[in-house]
Parts: structure tokens; sequence; C-alpha cells
């Protein structure tokens, strides 16, 4: 069974998640990522990967979409979303001082015939 497969048998939301950020997570290391941390909660907001490419800390905002009824993933990486990961991003640094360089990713899955399209967009959004 394909990853996508997998994700479409899912009972509920929270399950498709879980089943796609594994799948996000998987292909975000071979691309070369280093995975720090994931699934961090703050009442601010989750962060769902944080990670290292190179010397820059990244955290990713993984959004799956199987069908495109409802656009592409990317799409619902909303204001809101975005100032949520920031809240996020903001305390897990408080928490973990870092003196380099950080952006904000989002990892988009959006299904196809031939299984997940993944398209990574790098330094999508900024610290509000």
């Amino acid at each position: 069974m394909s990853p996508l497969e997998g994700f479409r048998r899912q009972d509920h939301t929270r399950a498709r998640g879980r089943a796609a950020e594994e799948d996000g997570v998987r292909w975000l290391q071979q691309q070369g990522f280093r995975i720090v941390d994931r699934n961090i909660q703050f009442k601010a907001g989750e962060l769902d990967v944080v990670a290292f490419e190179d010397d820059t800390l990244c955290f990713v905002e993984i959004k799956a979409r199987a069908t495109p009824d409802f656009g592409e993933a990317v799409y619902s990486v909303t204001r809101r979303k975005q100032r949520q990961v920031c809240a996020a991003a903001s305390l897990y640094l408080a928490a973990n001082p870092f003196a380099g360089s950080c952006r904000f990713d989002v990892l988009a899955m959006d299904g196809s015939p031939g299984g997940w399209r993944y398209t990574l967009f790098r330094d999508t959004f900024e610290l509000a």
C-alpha cells in the first residue's frame, strides 16, 4: 500500500495528519534534513517539525490533501496558522536558544495518481 493510500484509509483527521506527517518526515530526511523535534505543543500553537537543513534551523509545517477538492495543501497555511507557528517557534527558541539563522518552511503534500506530490516551500513566512 502506498503512503497516500494509507493516508486515505485513516478513519479521522487526526490519524490522517499523523500518517501524512510520518511520510513528510521521511521525505524531509531523504532531502538531507536532520530532524531535531516533532509535534511540539504550546498553548500558542504547535510545531510539526523542527529540523536542520545545513546550519539553518527550520520550523516545518506539514500539510496534506489527498484530493484537489479544496485546493492545494499549501493554501491551508492561513495567516492565523502562520501566527500560531510563529508564536510556538518563539516559545521553542526561548526554551532552546539558537544563535544561527532560522526559517519557516511549508511541506505541501498533494495527492496525485502516482502518490504524494511533495513541494517544499522554503522561507515561506516570517516571525510575526
